[in-house]
């Protein structure tokens, strides 16, 4: 079934006449050609589709188009246009957190989020974030290092 569903999309209203069973991972990328929201796994095992729902952390794999009616989503190309998207970039460059890139979207929608809500994290909070998010190649030391260099760089960015 297909209804109008309207939502904000990277800080823009926007509206689709989709059908409302589709994954919204599908949806950003077949429609709105935001293909930065990869699709790993397609089972919530990965995070390689990590978007912000509200400002939350949200696997848009897992979610239908019909549960983003009214609500605020974030992709990495939102975040992009942010200094924090510089800042994070930029430390996962220096601490070589990105290999294959896969999984970079990822991560860094979900440093971009713990960030926010802690603003001075240890390593274990750090680990515990990225708990749903899986990299292959970098063994995550690099990702955790790619954090706390954020940390110390941000300033007052988000």
């Amino acid at each position: 079934m297909t209804k109008l569903t309207s939502f904000t999309l990277n800080g823009e209203f926007v509206s689709t006449k989709s059908a409302l069973d589709l994954r919204l991972v599908d949806v950003l990328r077949c429609e709105f050609n935001l293909t930065g929201t990869k699709e790993g796994c397609g089972e919530g095992e990965c995070g390689a589709c990590m978007i912000l729902l509200d400002g939350h952390p949200a696997l848009s794999c897992l979610m239908l188009l019909g549960a983003a009616k009214d609500r605020d989503i974030l992709t990495i190309e939102g975040l992009r246009a942010t200094q924090g998207f510089a800042v994070l970039s930029q430390a996962f460059n220096d601490a070589g957190a990105v290999q294959c890139g896969f999984c970079t979207p990822g991560m860094i929608m979900t440093t971009y989020a713990l960030l926010r809500d802690n603003p001075n994290p240890d390593d274990g909070a750090i680990r515990a974030a990225m708990a749903g998010n899986l990299c292959r190649c970098t063994g995550y030391s690099m990702i955790v290092e790619a954090v706390s260099l954020a940390v110390q760089r941000r300033g007052e960015t988000w």
